[in-house]
């Protein structure tokens, strides 16, 4: 994560509503009655941060990320929390905390096993670690990045690309993978259907997130024509409604671990 091109909170919150609905989804289904310790791992601009705070505002609630302009964003946000700018590759807490949020963050981290079992035990006892994550390396959006990838001059600069998301594991590995660590599980997944301006928007949502492991390494000439390129296969595998609106699938895979 530390060798990734910083990323554009200012792009990444041109879409904040829609990427805000996950957040909203899974702190509404996280059960603590009074927890004391709070942190938004992969905070970003501090979006979920608020939504944390706001569900419980007697909590010492903390955001972490590993990006200066979101952390610099999120401060100017909510000026009275804590914000860390910190690495999550290898983060722990020896002082635990009764919830750990992470919202759209783990799926950049490689071993969900071994990650999943140390965000656990920074879990005070029955503590929650709360995850969404991304699930749509298979839609559209994400086979055409890896298209595009293999089939230009850029091909061999790209060749690893594709592996800066975590595969991420199924239902029963989760489940697994945390009853092992001492968690009860609830698991299930949504796809959110964003009606999107036009194919650009397409674009630009994932010009914060999922093409950047694509676009960051490319010079600025090589760049515009990798995203045109992608730009087209968008056009093709989403077809526009009849109001020129593009409708852009996006599911989404959310965990709540409870520690016993």
């Amino acid at each position: 994560m530390s060798t990734r091109a910083d990323w554009n909170a200012d792009l990444y919150l041109r879409f904040e509503d829609e990427r805000t609905r996950p957040s909203i989804d899974l702190i509404q289904r996280v059960k603590l009655d009074a927890p004391s310790r709070c942190i938004d791992l992969g905070c970003g601009p501090g979006n979920s941060t608020e939504l944390v705070a706001a569900r419980f505002p007697s909590a010492v609630t903390q955001g972490l990320d590993s990006s200066p302009d979101m952390i610099e964003k999120a401060r100017k946000r909510l000026p009275k929390l804590e914000f860390v700018l910190a690495d999550l590759e290898n983060w722990s807490s020896a002082q635990p905390y009764d919830l750990i949020f992470a919202n759209a963050v783990l799926q950049w981290i490689p071993d969900h096993a071994e990650l999943f079992t140390r965000l656990v035990r920074s879990l005070a006892p029955g503590g929650v670690l709360a995850v969404q994550m991304p699930n749509n390396l298979s839609e559209p959006s994400h086979v055409s990045m890896a298209e595009v990838a293999a089939d230009g001059a850029w091909a061999e600069r790209l060749a690893d690309a594709g592996k800066a998301k975590a595969p991420i594991g199924s239902f029963s590995d989760y489940r697994r993978w945390l009853a092992k660590a001492g968690c009860n599980t609830d698991l299930w997944q949504t796809t959110y259907v964003h009606a999107l301006a036009n194919h650009q928007a397409i674009v630009d949502w994932f010009m914060s997130t999922g093409l950047k492991p694509y676009i960051d390494p490319l010079p600025e000439a090589d760049r515009a024509l990798f995203l045109e390129s992608y730009r087209e296969r968008i056009a093709q595998a989403y077809p526009a409604e009849p109001d020129g609106r593009v409708l852009l699938r996006f599911p989404r895979l959310f965990i709540l671990a409870t520690k016993r």
